[in-house]
C-alpha cells in the first residue's frame, strides 16, 4: 500500500511566481530608462538577460561566486553585449538597484497558484504546505509575502539557509526533516523536470512536474506531469492516496 501524502512543497520562481514575466519587464524598463540604446531590439536584450541570469545563477549555486557577484556578472555581461564597455562594480550595483525596483514591482503569482493552495489546504487530510527554493532567503520570503501567498506557505526552505541547492538531495531532505515527515509522504512540485521533479523523486520525495509550456517530451516520464496547478489536487488523489498509485499522466 502507498503511504498517503502528508505535505506538498513547491518550487517558487516559475511555479508559484511568474519570475520570467517580472524579469523581462524589469530589464526592458531599466534599459529603456537609459535612453541611449535605440538600435538594439528589446527582445534581444531580454534574451541576453535570461542567458546571463542562468549562467550567473549556476555559478552562484555551485558556490563559485557570491549572491552579489552573480548580480554584477549579469549586469556587466549585459553592458558588454550592448556595446557599453566594461563596467565597474559600482556601475553594475547602481544599475541593478534600478532593475530590482522594477522587478519587485512586477512580482505576480500565477493565477492558478492561490486557488490550488486553497484547495490543498481544504483537504480533509490537512496537508502541510511550503516552499523549497534556490536563492537568497530574504528575497524569496519577500516574494511569497508580496504575492499574498505567505499565509498558505508557512514552511520555507532556501538554498542560502541550507547551504545546498536543488538538485542536491540535501535541500529536499532538510525541508522534510523540518516538517517532521518521512520523505515518501511529501510531494514536491516544480516547473523544471530535472532540477525539481526528478531530483525530488531521486531524493526520496514524490516529484510532480509542472509543465506550464506544454513541452511534452518524447521520452517516458518517471514522474506525474501537470500543465497547471489546478490539476494538482487530482494528481495527489490519483497518484499519492493511501489506496495506491495510478499510472503517470504523460
Amino acid at each position: 500500500m502507498t503511504l498517503s501524502c502528508a505535505a506538498v512543497l513547491f518550487d517558487l520562481d516559475g511555479t508559484l511566481l511568474d519570475h520570467d514575466a517580472a524579469s523581462d519587464a524589469a530589464v526592458a524598463a531599466t534599459v529603456l530608462a537609459r535612453g541611449d540604446l535605440p538600435g538594439i531590439d528589446p527582445e534581444r536584450i531580454v534574451r541576453w538577460w535570461r542567458e546571463l541570469e542562468t549562467s550567473a545563477m549556476d555559478r552562484y549555486l555551485a558556490g563559485e561566486v557570491t549572491f552579489q557577484e552573480q548580480r554584477r556578472l549579469r549586469v556587466t555581461g549585459l553592458a558588454e553585449r550592448c556595446g557599453l564597455g566594461r563596467w565597474s562594480d559600482e556601475q553594475a550595483d547602481a544599475w541593478f538597484v534600478r532593475y530590482l525596483a522594477w522587478y519587485e514591482a512586477e512580482w505576480r503569482a500565477y493565477p492558478d497558484a492561490l486557488p490550488a493552495l486553497r484547495s490543498l489546504a481544504d483537504r480533509p487530510e490537512r496537508l502541510q504546505l511550503g516552499v523549497v527554493t534556490n536563492g537568497d532567503a530574504d528575497q524569496q520570503r519577500r516574494k511569497i509575502a508580496r504575492t499574498g501567498l505567505a499565509d498558505w506557505l508557512p514552511h520555507v526552505t532556501t538554498s542560502s539557509q541550507v547551504g545546498a541547492a536543488k538538485p542536491d538531495p540535501a535541500i529536499f531532505r532538510t525541508a522534510c526533516a523540518d516538517l517532521g515527515l518521512p520523505l515518501e509522504r511529501v510531494v514536491y512540485v516544480g516547473d523544471r523536470l530535472g532540477t525539481d521533479a526528478e531530483a525530488a523523486t531521486e531524493a526520496g520525495l514524490r516529484g510532480v512536474w509542472l509543465d506550464r509550456h506544454g513541452s511534452r517530451p518524447s521520452g517516458a516520464l518517471t514522474v506525474p506531469r501537470v500543465e497547471g496547478l489546478d490539476e494538482l489536487p487530482g494528481v495527489i488523489t490519483d497518484h499519492f492516496s493511501a489506496g495506491g498509485e495510478a499510472a503517470h499522466r504523460a
